[in-house]
């Protein structure tokens, strides 16, 4: 048997940390998100956006609730620096939105981007360089010392420049890139030393953001670094420390909420997790976690369609139809015993209290809160069951008969198998009409009259029929119309049957009302035939719903 060359790889090593406290929390405030979209997002897309095209993004961006925003790298190209200066010229920063901007420790970048961000109200510059082992020794060959050169150089050249620029509210933060490779002790130690010469306070905090640049390690071990770093920094209190994700491991979601037990104040990542390779931690997937949890997510994501097709246009990435919430399947059903469940769910939940959704199984969230409807929630398939065809056929305003039910989605299942396709609610309100309600041979129904008679109770009708498409009068009587029909049948056309039972309901209201009657008859030796009736005259569709039966009952009719 083959096998994979683990051998190649070496375990992260484990974090000792044996009185940690982030099992034991629960997350009961929404962080501080900071979009970066229009950094990790752009480096990473095939053809990246324009000027226009990250205007539109960063509008959907405020338009959400983002109050902090990483607008790009400006001095990495043209494209970034004329993004940021338009936004800052033509004032289409919210009053209430922070601008972040990204820049290596190196000089003239440094100056690049003060030069960027010149006249805006709030800026937070994000100085960052890779402190990783790997990295020193493959690229930088510098050992910590050097490294952290590299990083208070970077801190200071931004205090000096900053203080020349009072006009302006600056927030500093500073990132270890590749935390996670980084040893523990020496990141809290660089960042120490950068917090030395910002000197922040708790009115004015800094931020130290610890990335996951590549996701290295379980979420649980990550959490165990950050309440770890939490512990070991000196200005703890004059901090927020904030997450950054990525998803190689597929697990960038649990390490950012595992993180913010662990400590953490506030969130980078993107919508939809866009990113280098794997992408970053999904923002929408966070902050619709936290409000199933019943936390408020300070992010507005209830028409998250929108949200989609501004991202799938910008980014020119589709959304995978598993989204946990955008997804276009993210809240359907096939399956027959899910969609039983779900139909009996949304019954439960209609006689529940409306202000808790609790009683769906399979939806931890109810579609409409995110501006969908139900319309996508059951499909049915050649999987599928009765409850899917029972919710689809209430969704066209009928609830069957449970035999009927059955029987009709025997039916369905024989249709899907050969077609090979999901069918809407419309396609399976056009088979229902099909198989029992606009069946014209060998008998069509035309009009009936009733006929006064001598004796109480008795009831005696003319019906107008067509058999096999030729015209002609049959007479029956009964103590109904139903037993006048079942009479005039038998004694003119030789059909002897018998009816079971007969359920009428209406389908609309109003003046637009329409009667749908469903029938069973009986004819010895073989199981119920069903007939269903639709038409606004209660007589009449009685009438045309036993016809339907006798139609597909396949008997000879003597003409």
């Amino acid at each position: 048997m083959a096998t994979m060359p683990s051998h190649r790889y070496l375990p992260f090593p484990a974090i000792q940390l044996p009185d940690r406290k982030w099992p034991n929390r629960t997350l009961v405030t929404a962080p501080t998100w900071c979009s970066v979209d229009l950094r990790d997002g752009n480096q990473a897309l095939i053809e990246p956006m324009t000027v226009e095209t990250k205007i539109r993004f960063f509008r959907h961006l405020t338009q959400l609730g983002f109050k902090e925003i990483e607008i790009g790298f400006p001095a990495s190209s043209q494209v970034e620096f004329d993004f940021t200066r338009k936004l800052i010229e033509e004032n289409l920063i919210p009053d209430d939105v922070t601008i972040q901007v990204l820049t290596q420790s190196k000089e003239d970048q440094i100056r690049r981007t003060f030069e960027a961000v010149k006249g805006a109200q709030r800026v937070i510059v994000h100085l960052y360089n890779s402190t990783s082992t790997q990295q020193r020794r493959v690229v930088f060959k510098a050992d910590k010392k050097g490294v952290t050169e590299i990083a208070l150089s970077g801190a200071k050249l931004i205090q000096a420049i900053a203080a020349e620029h009072l006009e302006t509210r600056w927030t500093f933060q500073y990132s270890p890139e590749s935390f996670t490779g980084t040893e523990p002790d020496f990141a809290v130690q660089i960042c120490n030393a950068v917090l030395d010469v910002w000197q922040p306070t708790p009115e004015h905090r800094a931020i130290i953001n610890l990335p996951a640049t590549v996701e290295l390690c379980m979420p649980n071990v990550y959490a165990d670094l950050i309440e770890s770093f939490c512990r070991r920094l000196t200005r703890r209190e004059c901090v927020f420390i904030s997450l950054h994700t990525h998803n190689d491991r597929g697990t960038g979601i649990a390490a950012t909420e595992l993180g913010l037990l662990a400590g953490a104040d506030r969130v980078e990542g993107t919508l939809f997790a866009n990113g280098e390779r794997t992408g970053n931690a999904d923002i929408v997937v966070l902050a619709l976690n936290l409000m199933t949890q019943g936390v408020d997510p300070q992010l507005d994501f209830s028409d998250i369609t929108e949200s989609k097709r501004v991202y799938e246009e910008c980014t020119g990435l589709p959304v995978h139809p598993r989204h946990p919430y955008a997804g276009e399947l993210a809240h359907t059903a096939f399956s027959g015993s899910h969609q039983d469940a779900i139909d009996k769910g949304f019954e439960a939940q209609a006689k529940a209290n409306e202000d808790q959704w609790t009683e769906v199984p399979y939806l931890p969230v109810d579609p409409r809160d995110l501006g969908l409807t139900y319309q996508s929630v059951i499909r049915v398939n050649s999987q599928s069951g009765k409850g899917g065809v029972a919710h689809l056929m209430k969704r066209q305003g009928l609830e069957l008969p449970r035999a009927l039910l059955i029987d009709f989605s025997t039916e369905i299942k024989k249709v899907t198998a050969k077609v090979g396709t999901e069918l809407s609610s419309e396609d399976l309100l056009r088979y229902f009409r099909e198989e029992y309600v606009d069946l014209k041979r060998p008998i069509e129904f035309v009009r009936h009259v009733e006929l006064p008679t001598s004796t109480p109770g008795r009831r005696e009708i003319v019906l107008t029929l067509k058999i096999n498409g030729a015209e002609r009068d049959i007479t029956g009587t009964g103590n109904g119309v139903v037993d006048a029909l079942v009479d005039a049948i038998g004694q003119d056309l030789g059909f002897e049957f018998g009816v079971l039972s007969l359920e009428e309901r209406s389908i609309r209201s109003g003046s637009d009302a329409t009667a749908v009657a469903y029938v069973p008859i009986r004819i010895p030796g073989r199981p119920p035939i069903w007939g269903v009736g639709m038409h606004p005259d209660t007589a009449e569709v009685q009438l045309r719903a036993i016809i339907s039966a006798v139609n597909r009952s396949g008997l000879t009719i003597n003409a």
